[in-house]
């Protein structure tokens, strides 16, 4: 018995079944392959944003720091440590960090202040790419700074207005000065949007009395190809007394939800592929009962029930094939066109946020071999499951009853 020919012919005898059961399989597959690569694309930028508008990929601190974030607890030799880093391969961001009361008019809010290096901090984060309104910090203009969106709300300011800090400084005294508003971000995080308060480092220092030290460093990889594990290693190596941490330890709620969302593509094509396999099963054992009578006879001739299991089993790969086949081509072709202009929902919301991480409003996929090999890979299981019903019935087919079958 040539499985081969009779495979295919066995089809197009129920073409308009075939058909129906064809394209519901690669419809599925077109969804799938479209929502795998949105998902990769959501999850990409939302490691993305949590990394390069605020976090870094590592960070170092003073051990007790994160614990409890004193503007004494600072790095004493940050000029040493930032010469060391530079030789394993890391940018480098110096910060300072303080809490104060800002005012302005007859508002006022508790504030973050962030005191930075503009040209450091562009090396290992994009936020000076993402203003809503104005400049960025200039090392120039020591009295600008630039307030998060919500903030400058509840604050009532706008760019050029003047804010009032009050706070207390490292030796005790008031820290108090006027500055004006040089620019206000967009959609960030959710501390930032809130709370966030940039500054020139030079300004923080004078302002609340820190000659020396930094609070944190703030890195990124030079060489993406480095593992991020053996970069925080090497930087360890070197760190002296300081600690060391990958975003994912400074941030696990939102590694933990990223690692979520690939379950959450497992859950969806099993739900989607569920559905389509009752079409299959469906499908072949309409395709079985109608041809009780030949199977009879084929057994009768010799036959053996394991080459009608094949038979059955080559049917649903076939259709399986070619259901594959139109996925990978229209679902990739409508993945690469949502990865370039991607689903713009600017229209509905100015700004959006995925576990507190803050995302342009604009969705855009990411095609990857995983997002195009997962849906295919759970299409071929889904049918060859779906199938193994159909094939022993027909397998257990007696000849004589199936000859008389009616």
């Amino acid at each position: 018995m040539n499985i081969v020919l009779l495979a295919p012919r066995n089809l197009l005898r129920s073409w308009h079944r075939s058909l129906v059961t064809t394209l519901a399989m690669g419809f599925a597959g077109v969804i799938m392959i479209v929502f795998a690569s949105l998902m990769d694309g959501m999850l990409q930028a939302s490691e993305r944003n949590a990394t390069m508008m605020n976090t870094g990929e590592l960070q170092l601190h003073a051990k007790t720091y994160l614990d409890d974030p004193d503007l004494y607890a600072v790095m004493h030799d940050e000029k040493a440590l930032l010469e060391k880093l530079s030789t394993v391969g890391v940018s480098a961001s110096p910060r300072l960090f303080a809490f104060a009361l800002a005012a302005a008019g007859s508002s006022s809010a508790g504030v973050q202040l962030r005191g930075i290096t503009p040209s450091r901090e562009a090396q290992v984060t994009e936020i000076h790419k993402h203003l809503m309104l104005g400049l960025w910090l200039d090392e120039v203009d020591t009295e600008g700074v630039v307030l998060g969106r919500k903030l400058a709300r509840s604050l009532n300011i706008k760019v050029g207005e003047e804010v009032i800090l009050l706070g207390q400084a490292s030796d005790g005294s008031m820290a108090n000065e006027i500055f004006r508003v040089r620019g206000i971000l967009k959609a960030v995080a959710d501390d930032i949007d809130r709370a966030g308060f940039f500054m020139l480092s030079s300004s923080f220092r004078k302002l609340m009395v820190v000659n020396e030290g930094v609070h944190e460093i703030a890195m990124k990889r030079l060489n993406q190809s480095d593992t991020l594990e053996t970069k925080q290693q090497q930087v360890q190596d070197i760190a002296g007394p300081y600690e060391v941490k990958d975003w994912r330890s400074l941030m696990p709620v939102i590694a933990r939800i990223l690692e979520l969302a690939d379950a959450q593509t497992i859950f969806m094509l099993l739900i989607t592929y569920v559905a389509v396999g009752m079409v299959i099963l469906n499908a072949m054992l309409m395709s079985v009962f109608e041809r009780i009578r030949e199977f009879g006879i084929m057994k009768a001739l010799g036959v053996n029930p394991w080459q009608i299991v094949q038979l059955v089993f080559a049917e649903a790969i076939l259709q399986a094939v070619v259901a594959s086949l139109f996925a990978l081509a229209m679902g990739a072709w409508l993945a690469l066109l949502l990865q370039e202009r991607g689903i713009d929902f600017s229209h509905m919301v100015s700004a959006t946020s995925f576990a507190g991480i803050a995302l342009e409003p604009v969705w855009y996929a990411q095609v990857s071999f995983r997002s195009l090999a997962l849906p295919i890979v759970f299409l071929f299981f889904m049918t060859l499951l779906a199938v193994i019903y159909p094939a022993i019935k027909a397998a257990l087919i007696k000849p004589v009853d199936a000859i008389h079958h009616f």
